[in-house]
């Protein structure tokens, strides 16, 4: 099997890494679940979890890949409501975590040009 290029390897290890984050430490994502979504905040922690699983999989096998970075930027824009909720939630936190939560805002733009960049690299 071909090495994954960098950048597809780099996307696969983030989502692996906080798919596992989801399971280890549920609580954190539970509290950015909007309370619009039906079921319980823990539900849907374990569901994204499972779903960034899914797609470090996805996105590190050439198989795949394509349609894995596709998915990953529909992932990247699905997860926007939970960033701006935290961002609403920790407005009255201290200075750096507020920044943190506001950074997070932006910076969904790029995650999906790059799930994007990656998809287009793959190779049919």
């Amino acid at each position: 099997m071909a090495r994954a290029p960098r950048s597809a390897r780099l996307l696969a290890g983030l989502f692996a890494t906080a798919g596992v984050a989801h399971f280890a430490a549920p609580r954190q994502f539970d509290a950015i679940v909007p309370r619009s979504l039906p079921g319980s905040a823990r539900t849907w922690t374990y569901v994204s979890g499972a779903a960034e699983l899914g797609l470090a999989a996805a996105v590190a096998l050439p198989a795949t890949r394509r349609l894995g970075g596709l998915a990953a930027a529909a992932f990247f824009t699905a997860v926007f409501p939970a960033n701006v909720k935290m961002a609403r939630d920790w407005k009255e936190r201290p200075a750096p975590l507020k920044a943190v939560a506001y950074a997070r805002l932006p910076l969904q733009a790029p995650l999906v040009g790059w799930a994007l960049k990656v998809a287009a690299d793959a190779r049919p």
